[in-house]
């Protein structure tokens, strides 16, 4: 079968690369040329701007493909360009697609609703035009090439993230930071996948057309980690003890490369039409992805100041940290006496620790 990959130097493109190969079809992959990665250098290779319809088919020529993956490039120039060079074609966007992704308050009360499905309403145009824009190239695709299958990627981390939000955290051990601010006690689930199992997810559907063609997939790790596990995962990993600051997102400033957004509502896509319709189950275990990337970032670490983290827009400004902790550590020091005569309980189907002991003290 040939099948031509449009993108694969960028995060998940070797690993689709390595799939393709692995189950004996003929790969082309095109891309800018612009850097190329040693995974995929043996590949046969066109170089052109995928953003660009004209650049598309005069690289392209009169060559047709069995399957055509669009990892990478403006999807609508690139569902234009192949019609009619290609049996079918397997295409990523973004879960922002989603009414209120960026803009939690659209809801009533605040907040995407948890878990999103495929089926959840989609931006409109006057809330939040990019979102609108996500959803009306997924529109246009689907009526170019019906038998499309169309992926909602989640965020993405791993090797060769170019935003890499493991970053804020690995950086921070490596320059020796005593404590990490974390946003309402860092307990926001975001919607993120690891490279090797959103590839997965795409070469489940090379190998099941009947079962992915004319479908949309939200897709994403299988256990989905907050903020806080995240950061003590790589703590771990990294065998790195410090202090995990909690304040309320209001004031954990430094906290924002790794909110996403200006609210903590959470944003959990569904991803069980993926597990039910294709048997999809992680490559790599979440917790194991984690640790695999900080060892990554550990290995090949951004530019300081570089393009990646003027991507994540993360100054690393460290004497600004220490004053809103030494400001936060003051205004919490003295907790009043409330004058309880009797503590609040957490009910009595609750039987963890802390549990009402009537024989204890009851004042605080």
């Amino acid at each position: 079968m040939k099948v031509l990959l449009i993108g694969g130097t960028g995060p998940t493109g070797p690993a689709i690369a390595r799939g393709i190969e692995a189950r004996g079809h003929e790969l082309t992959i095109l891309h800018s040329g612009n850097h190329e990665v040693p995974e995929v250098e043996h590949f046969r290779h066109l170089h052109c701007d995928p953003f660009d319809a004209d650049a598309l088919r005069g690289a392209l020529g009169d060559e047709t493909f069995d399957v055509t993956l669009a990892t990478y490039g403006r999807l609508r120039a690139i569902a234009e360009v192949v019609q009619g060079r290609t049996g079918r074609i397997i295409s990523v966007g973004g879960v922002p697609v989603y009414r209120g992704f960026f803009e939690p308050a659209v809801h009533e009360p605040p907040g995407l609703p948890v878990p999103t499905r495929e089926d959840a309403p989609l931006a409109d145009e006057g809330a939040d035009g990019k979102s609108y824009r996500i959803g009306r190239t997924e529109q246009m695709l689907f009526e170019q090439h019906p038998t499309a299958t169309h992926f909602r990627y989640p965020f993405v981390y791993g090797p060769r993230q170019l935003a890499p939000r493991e970053w804020c955290v690995v950086r921070r051990i490596l320059d020796g930071r005593p404590f990490l601010v974390l946003p309402d006690d860092g307990l926001t689930l975001i919607p993120y996948g690891y490279v090797d199992n959103l590839a997965h997810a795409l070469l489940l559907a090379v190998d099941q057309p009947e079962a992915s063609m004319g479908e949309i997939f939200n897709c994403g790790d299988d256990e989905k980690l907050t903020i806080r596990q995240v950061a003590e995962l790589i703590s771990e990993e990294l065998g790195y003890d410090w202090e995990l600051l909690s304040m309320p997102a209001r004031f954990a400033i430094p906290a924002r490369p790794m909110m996403q957004n200006y609210r903590t509502t959470h944003r959990v896509v569904d991803t069980a039409k993926l597990r039910e319709r294709l048997g999809y189950r992680d490559a790599v275990p979440a917790r194991d992805a984690v640790r695999r990337t900080a060892r990554w970032l550990v290995e090949n670490p951004p530019e300081r100041g570089g393009y990646e983290e003027t991507a994540l827009q993360d100054p690393f400004d460290y004497d600004a940290e220490d004053r809103l902790a030494a400001w936060w550590r003051g205004a919490t020091a003295d907790f009043p006496d409330l004058g309880y005569e009797e503590l609040p309980g957490y009910g009595k189907s609750y039987a963890g620790p802390g549990t009402r002991n009537p024989r204890a003290d009851t004042r605080i």
